[in-house]
């Protein structure tokens, strides 16, 4: 009991913060209270703006590694289609891969929990996690006879109206916003905030909390450089 830590009022050990547990906690408070701390509070195929690799057939947006892979795709920048599939999705829905084209290499990773009988009788959990790694070609819409025109998806006017107050704030803090793009983020070598356009938006409540969040993120950054100044 060398490292313990006395309490200056009490003779019992002190119990130092365990943070990663309290955020745990945190989380799982707001998951059980119905609150998703992650979501994006916006649509990114209703941003009209540069699309990310999708599934053709699925309508899903590749992820990970993926979305590197096939967004250096030069048939995609060529063509501004961001949708590819493979040969079994195409035939299945009539569509025919061009003789002689190439397909580009995609990646399915998941990881498998199976029964573990070997493990020691002494612990808990008799499972272990088998890394599963599968490849799969796709092939680009350009490279498909017979599969639809793409339709680029449109900005659209936003339902809802912007929050008074809000707008006052944002207008008061002379912030450079620029609206545009399917991500929100502020940017301090320029010193400005992006925001999606307010048609991706489900709701005014979601719009104000990314647009204010984007306000704090300048107002720390602001207030970082009056710290560093007055230390000089």
């Amino acid at each position: 009991m060398a490292n313990a830590k006395y309490s200056p009022r009490s003779n019992t050990p002190h119990k130092p913060r365990d943070h990663y547990q309290e955020l745990t906690d945190r989380i799982i408070a707001a998951l059980e209270a119905g609150t998703r701390p992650w979501q994006k509070p916006w649509d990114p195929n209703k941003t009209g703006g540069p699309s990310t690799p999708v599934n053709a057939a699925t309508g899903r947006r590749y992820r990970g590694i993926n979305t590197l892979i096939l967004g250096m795709s030069a048939l995609a920048f060529a063509s501004n289609d961001p949708r590819f599939c493979t040969y079994r999705q195409a035939a299945e829905r009539g569509w025919q891969i061009r003789r002689g084209e190439k397909g580009t290499t995609v990646y399915f990773f998941k990881q498998l929990t199976i029964g573990d009988h070997d493990s020691p009788e002494s612990e808990e959990d008799h499972t272990r996690r088998i890394p599963l790694l599968r490849s799969f070609t796709v092939f680009h819409a350009s490279q498909i006879d017979g599969i639809p025109a793409f339709a680029a998806p449109t900005v659209e006017e936003a339902p809802w109206r912007r929050p008074e107050a809000v707008d006052i704030i944002l207008r008061n803090s002379k912030a450079v916003i620029r609206i545009g793009g399917d991500r929100a983020f502020y940017s301090p070598s320029t010193d400005h905030i992006s925001l999606p356009p307010e048609s991706a938006f489900k709701s005014p409540q979601d719009w104000a909390s990314v647009a204010l969040h984007g306000i704090g993120c300048v107002a720390s950054v602001l207030l970082d450089r009056a710290h560093c100044a007055g230390r000089a």
